[in-house]
């Protein structure tokens, strides 16, 4: 199927005239070259490598997130282009050891996305081609997509057996499917998006506690084990089983937060943003040195910054409420 995905359908919008933005894509695009010119680019630049900016991959995609939760547009515009650098700075390194190149990914996006849309890009006669438009299923959306992803996966695994009949990789892809796309899925994510993204595939799976008292119960099995491990390693100093058992505790409270459809990460998030409003309280009102202070007054300061934000919250949404409904985005985003 190879729709074109350009065409407009009738009573549908056209597509915005795409000059404007391909030529600043050019622009970037240009300007990476130069970058990584040998003779007159930038030292720095020349010196990266895929691995050497693995963290400012990282770090760019949170602040992305940083300002999707702040709703700042302006601070979301600018950490997009970051991203979209890396993107551009990465494939420019492909390109020059002749590996894959930008067209390639752009091309290769595209494809997956026409693959996996068959409800929007199938003939208007597909049966798929009803689930189109605000009003369609999402549900069935994604599910359609799980199932081409493990059709792909499928693929790739017999194909990988075709070309390595005698390797274990080969024979324990089609033993364990689900777990070989898992490992793949999470091995660049962070620890906590991965074990939310392996908890909710192995609970589709069937592996699943029968209700949120089973997972609670698992909670507090894994804090007691967390509580022995950590005694042992204060009196041996092997700290590395209380670091298992601290990561199953935080495994399992993924799982809680999965139950009740929360997002650990924004918890998370939402909880180092408090902290650090609330830390930078205290440390005002003591003029920026908290040496010296006994617990009881830190304590004190500590409860009178969360009554202040609480306060100035309050203040907030009741003036909100008086103006009006929010023209904030963020204030209209799930999640």
């Amino acid at each position: 199927m190879h729709p074109d995905p350009q065409s407009c359908p009738p009573g549908s919008s056209p597509a915005p005239e795409p000059s404007d933005s391909l030529a600043a894509l050019a622009e970037l695009i240009a300007v990476v070259d130069r970058l990584r010119d040998p003779e007159h680019g930038c030292p720095w630049d020349l010196e990266q490598t895929h691995a050497s900016l693995v963290p400012y991959v990282l770090e760019e995609a949170h602040e992305v997130a940083d300002a999707i939760r702040h709703g700042d547009d302006r601070h979301l515009e600018e950490e997009l282009g970051d991203l979209l650098l890396q993107v551009v700075l990465h494939a420019r390194i492909a390109r020059e050891q002749e590996r894959f190149d930008l067209a390639g990914i752009a091309r290769g996006i595209s494809t997956k996305l026409l693959r996996r849309h068959p409800h929007v890009f199938a003939p208007p006669a597909d049966p798929a081609a009803g689930n189109r438009g605000s009003g369609g299923d999402s549900a069935a959306v994604t599910r359609t997509w799980e199932e081409i992803k493990a059709q792909e996966a499928a693929a790739a695994a017999a194909e990988a057996a075709a070309t390595e009949p005698s390797s274990l990789a080969s024979s324990l892809a089609t033993a364990s499917p689900l777990s070989d796309r898992l490992a793949a899925k999470v091995r660049g994510l962070p620890a906590l998006a991965g074990a939310k993204t392996i908890s909710k595939q192995a609970a589709v799976a069937g592996f699943e506690w029968d209700d949120l008292l089973g997972v609670w119960t698992k909670v507090h099995e894994e804090l007691d084990e967390l509580k022995e491990a950590v005694e042992e390693a204060r009196s041996s100093g092997d700290r590395a089983h209380a670091q298992e058992e601290l990561g199953d505790v935080l495994f399992t409270l993924v799982n809680v937060a999965r139950w009740c459809g929360i997002d650990p990460e924004e918890g998370l998030a939402g909880t180092n943003h408090r902290f650090l409003d609330r830390f930078s309280r205290v440390e005002a009102a003591l003029g920026g040195d908290l040496r010296g202070r006994s617990l009881q007054e830190l304590e004190g300061l500590w409860r009178q910054a969360k009554a202040e934000i609480r306060a100035e919250a309050a203040a907030d949404a009741a003036a909100s409420s008086a103006s009006g409904p929010t023209s904030n985005p963020a204030a209209n985003r799930e999640g």
